[in-house]
């Protein structure tokens, strides 16, 4: 029996006290809400494969096909992974030309307690199995804490791929460090090679700081490329407030540890400063936090009236953020699908405009948003 609604929501714009924003009336469409599958460990990631199945990452560490409702036994192939608080397999995208050359991409957490990273491969999946496996970038150093590893991904028109990579929490100074990959977004070639025209290109090879795109990032859990307006979007979780919505370019610095509207979670500031010379205030701040997981922008002929807006999963407020854009001005957000009462982790949107909805928990669920 699938869920059903009519939504008078809140437009949140930026003095309320939800998300430090205040609301207005806006209306979302008569729709339903079907499940398309349940019973999956902490699904992270979906998504779409040509033939209208789904893959969908658990972050406990598996791989699954869904078709027709129907769940796969684990895809067979995946590397060793480490499981630890918010470790373990992540997100999982396909190459621009899937159809053609049938590469998946998948991020996901290798090591210890005392030695671990973020990684990233490619493979082609055959049947139920993964083939080819490659490793095509891990990010270094290596750290000692479960927790802040991003790992969201994003294909940009020339087919390079942008990785985000948490600051590791206890270390989070080194966002603002070139020789290190925490708390940047990287950028590399779908073969993981060293794009020539990345900001901080060295002499010396392999060297961090030829990966880096952008850096000062904590733990940026939402990344897309919106092909109409030509540019990236990432959101991020601040600590206890100071969450972002970010417009990314390369070679920017996006400021935390150093300025930030958040504090830490004893109650002390982290840092004195809100502003700094050269680092890019927010494109939208969420203070209180939110706490943005995955992220889409909108296009299809369902819900055409959202075409070109942004969709935010959220996992504090239990809802996904409808943010309605206007060009490149955030005219109005909105809570979408709080009657579910769960914590969202990721939001995709189907190439017919349909949305899909991933719950957090260890008996998670595909929920699929439909025209009433």
């Amino acid at each position: 029996m699938p869920y059903r609604g009519f939504i008078f929501a809140l437009i949140i714009l930026l003095s309320c006290n939800v998300g430090g924003l205040a609301a207005q009336q806006s209306q979302f469409p008569n729709y339903q809400i079907q499940e398309i599958a349940s019973g999956l460990n902490f699904p992270w990631s979906l998504a779409f494969l040509p033939d209208g199945s789904l893959l969908v990452t658990e972050r406990t560490g598996k791989l699954r096909k869904v078709s027709g409702g129907n769940v796969s036994e684990p895809i067979s192939g995946l590397p060793d992974i480490y499981v630890k608080g918010q470790g373990g397999l992540l997100e999982v995208i396909l190459h621009p030309n899937f159809s053609e050359n049938r590469w998946l991409y998948l991020s996901y957490v290798i090591g210890n307690d005392d030695k671990n990273a973020l990684q990233v491969m490619r493979a082609t999946l055959i049947d139920n199995k993964l083939t080819e496996q490659q490793v095509v970038f891990t990010v270094t150093p290596f750290k000692s804490t479960p927790v802040h590893f991003a790992g969201r991904m994003a294909f940009l028109p020339d087919n390079s791929l942008l990785i985000t990579s948490g600051d590791g929490f206890d270390y989070r100074e080194d966002a603002q460090r070139l020789d290190s990959l925490l708390g940047k977004i990287i950028r590399i070639k779908d073969d993981g090679s060293v794009p020539k025209d990345n900001p901080f290109l060295s002499d010396t090879p392999d060297a961090a700081n030829n990966y880096v795109f952008s850096y000062g990032h904590r733990n940026h859990q939402g990344i897309l490329y919106d092909p109409k307006r030509q540019v990236i979007f990432s959101n991020e979780h601040g600590p206890d407030g100071g969450d972002e919505l970010n417009i990314i370019q390369a070679g920017v610095n996006y400021g935390w540890p150093v300025i930030t509207k958040g504090l830490d979670y004893i109650g002390s500031r982290i840092s004195p400063f809100t502003e700094y010379p050269n680092m890019q205030q927010p494109f939208l701040d969420w203070t209180p936090s939110i706490a943005p997981s995955g992220m889409a922008v909108h296009s299809g002929e369902m819900f055409k009236a959202l075409n070109g807006d942004l969709l935010v999963s959220v996992l504090k407020f239990k809802e996904v953020r409808w943010v309605q854009m206007d060009d490149l001005k955030v005219v109005g957000q909105t809570s979408l699908f709080k009657e579910l009462e769960q914590r969202i982790r990721d939001v995709r949107v189907a190439p017919d405009g349909s949305i899909y909805i991933l719950t957090d928990s260890d008996k998670g669920k595909i929920l699929r948003v439909l025209p009433d």
